[in-house]
Formats: C-alpha cells, structure tokens, sequence
C-alpha cells in the first residue's frame, strides 16, 4: 500500500458517516435545504407522464401495421 494512503479505521468511518448524516439533517431543516430535497425528490421520483402511453398516434401507427 502506498504511503500516502491513510488505514481508515471502522470507528473513524462510522464517526464520519455520523457527522455527515447529522449535517444533511441540519440542512434539510433550512429554507435551502428543503429547496434542495424537493428537486432531488423530483428527479427520483417518475413522473406520471414518463413511460409508454397509448395515444392518437400510437394508435394510427399500430393501425398502419395491420396486415
């Protein structure tokens, strides 16, 4: 392992992991942070408009493939 690379102990990740969720917590608590969170949920979650829908020229196309 090269010397520069630091051994990261499973306590330190864990106090790190700690420290970060409890500042994404604090932020999610300001104006900003909601702000944040909504685009975020915005992208994640699928709108209904995405995805196959059956409309007029979906329609007229599946008619022109009859045989």
């Amino acid at each position: 392992m090269p010397d520069n690379i630091q051994k990261t102990s499973r306590r330190g990740f864990f106090i790190g992991a700690a420290a970060l969720t409890g500042a994404a917590v604090v932020a999610y608590q300001t104006p900003t942070g909601k702000k944040i969170v909504s685009e975020v949920e915005e992208v994640i979650t699928p709108s209904k408009k995405n995805g196959y829908q059956l409309s007029e020229h979906v329609k007229k196309y599946y008619k022109t493939t009859l045989v």
